[in-house]
């Protein structure tokens, strides 16, 4: 008997002016979050920039503030699963989006 694997992916719009939005992807099996990506992503100039972006890429639970310039900084998330980790990250950017545009917006000096 074969394990059902359910793939989920989304947008969801953040601001009224429909310029700041998350793109969500995860893959679960039995109600366990087997890979996510969780990134916010802004427009500038009708370009989508990503700017922060939480994924298990590289085998782990991790948070890649992406800068103007295209360096990243990876911080580890230390959470004890994905699941834990995937509801932070979705938590968070929803909470603190505006920070984040404002700091980006900063770097391009807008």
């Amino acid at each position: 008997m074969s394990q059902t694997i359910n793939e989920i992916k989304f947008l969801y719009s953040l601001s009224e002016e429909l310029e700041d939005r998350l793109r969500v992807s995860a893959v679960k099996r039995k109600g366990e979050i087997l890979k996510f990506v969780v990134q916010y992503e802004a427009l500038f100039k009708n370009h989508w920039n990503p700017i922060v972006r939480y994924d298990t890429f590289h085998g782990f639970a991790h948070k890649d503030i992406i800068h103007y310039n295209g360096e990243k900084e990876k911080q580890p998330l230390y959470f004890p699963d994905f699941n834990i980790a995937f509801t932070y990250a979705m938590q968070d950017l929803r909470i603190t989006w505006k920070w984040y545009r404002v700091a980006y917006e900063k770097e391009i000096g807008k």
